[in-house]
């Protein structure tokens, strides 16, 4: 009798479940967006004339406003104060703002000598929109990350995060792989605006979860109001900064994302380039690369639940994303069959490691302190989701130096016969086909992939020994008895 009246909305699997499932939705529309250029690089390039380095200063501008107004350190602490209802509802409405900036970014109508602070008018909207925007996905999911170890702590927490993730994961596959198919068909600019009418959905389903998290605050409080409850206090971040073990989980965190997300990025552009792939289809390739983690996450938490192995598992995914780095590098590989085996063997290495790093955090930092603890190795991590990229263009810019401006010249050229827009897209493409533009070389760019990744093992191996050393339990199972 007592169990029973002890027990709270939690303990049924369907409402833990439901919950789950629900704040996934948003992640999912969250990461949808954040990919939403991702195949379209060489239809940028025709469409508005960017150059790898505008591509690049673009896509990087995700990590701006976290980066250097610390705004993720910023609204952990929010989430440790303010709570997870509060932070569901704020994170969306970032979200919502960023993606409608940037969508006007593509929908207006700009001069080609129209300049915002040294950038042209498109790239700068397109990338103040992507910042903002970048401010409430990471926001979103150092939320929607304590909210699952709020309602899995001592159950299946590692197989809920790994599910989480994966249903992330399948709104990154989703324009990879059909993205540049829908942007042909339709155009750049509709390509976005559905990016952002789901995250629009995304804001109601917050709602809803709002309701069920409030129903078990209710429970909790009246089973806790007899001890009290332990509040989160400023001082305690010194707690999470003096622990080694964090600071080793962060970098690893940063190394490993920082070889893998650039890679949506820049991938789609390699498969044309070097394997001979459709623009039409540049994503399809990489887009394996999320959707093996859609099956093999929440697979590779269950072990984790079950088993433990946790530093062990991050140790053999970093390994493995080395070799996937090198095969890219490879100048005489450029078989497409290799390059598909090769993205179904970064799934496998996507999926270990994140599987056992979101939920070690837990381990090592207690769980009044988990918002800001998740938002410092998001700050951390945004360091490289925001320097890799635009480091990737410019390397690529400098070591190709002829293609940008030689395709503005053919567009001028184009545009002077009176051709439309299409028209000479569709011109340039058939000169890239035909190897009158030549294509991009880059295997000194995919070197950079390479270090990072030697880097992640190094710190993989590390994390390990701490744990061993300090006994947090990361070889340990997830699952109470």
């Amino acid at each position: 009798m007592t169990d029973q009246i002890n027990k709270t909305i939690r303990d049924s699997k369907t409402a833990r479940w439901g919950a789950l499932g629900i704040v996934s939705f948003t992640m999912f529309a969250g990461y949808l967006f954040c990919e939403i250029l991702s195949p379209l690089k060489p239809m940028l390039e025709t469409a508005y004339g960017w150059s790898s380095s505008d591509f690049g200063t673009v896509v990087s501008a995700y990590g701006w406003f976290n980066v250097f107004f610390l705004m993720l350190i910023i609204v952990g602490i929010i989430l440790d104060k303010m709570g997870i209802r509060f932070s569901t509802i704020s994170s969306s409405l970032i979200m919502v703002a960023g993606a409608a900036i940037k969508y006007y970014a593509f929908a207006g109508k700009f001069g080609p000598d129209a300049v915002i602070l040294g950038l042209k008018a498109r790239i700068f909207y397109a990338s103040f929109g992507y910042a903002l925007f970048g401010v409430g996905v990471e926001y979103a999911g150092i939320t929607v990350s304590k909210a699952v170890v709020k309602w899995f702590k001592g159950k299946e927490m590692a197989t809920a995060m790994g599910m989480q993730v994966a249903i992330a994961r399948l709104g990154s596959f989703v324009p990879l792989a059909f993205g540049a198919w829908f942007a042909k068909k339709t155009n750049i600019p509709t390509t976005v605006l559905m990016g952002l009418l789901f995250l629009i959905i995304g804001f109601f389903t917050f709602l809803i979860y709002n309701v069920m998290d409030r129903k078990l605050d209710t429970q909790e409080k009246a089973l806790s109001d007899s001890f009290g409850e332990d509040k989160f206090k400023l001082k305690d971040l010194g707690v999470i900064i003096g622990n080694r073990g964090f600071w080793y989980i962060a970098i690893l965190c940063v190394l490993f994302y920082s070889a893998v997300f650039p890679f949506y990025k820049y991938g789609p552009d390699l498969m044309v380039n070097k394997f001979g792939v459709s623009d039409k289809w540049a994503g399809l390739i990489p887009s394996l690369v999320p959707f093996g983690t859609i099956f093999l996450t929440p697979l590779f938490g269950g072990i984790y639940d079950r088993k433990g192995k946790g530093a062990s598992i991050m140790i053999l995914g970093s390994l493995m994303l080395i070799v996937v780095h090198i095969i890219f590098y490879l100048p005489f590989i450029t078989s497409v069959w290799i390059a598909v085996a090769n993205a179904i063997l970064l799934g496998i290495a996507f999926s270990l490691v994140p599987s056992a790093m979101w939920p070690s955090v837990p381990k090592i930092i207690p769980e009044k302190q988990l918002g800001s603890a998740y938002a410092f190795i998001f700050w951390i991590q945004n360091w490289g989701l925001m320097g890799v990229p635009f480091i990737l263009g410019l390397v690529l810019n400098k070591t190709n130096p002829n293609i940008s401006p030689l395709i503005a010249d053919y567009k001028i050229k184009f545009a002077a016969s009176g051709l439309s827009n299409g028209e000479i897209a569709t011109k340039l493409d058939e000169l890239k086909a035909a190897g009158t533009i030549p294509a991009y070389d880059y295997s000194t760019t995919w070197l950079i992939f390479i270090g990072l990744t030697v880097l992640a093992l190094i710190f993989a191996f590390l994390l390990k020994a701490e744990d061993k050393k300090k006994g947090y339990g990361l070889e340990l199972p997830n699952i109470q008895g």
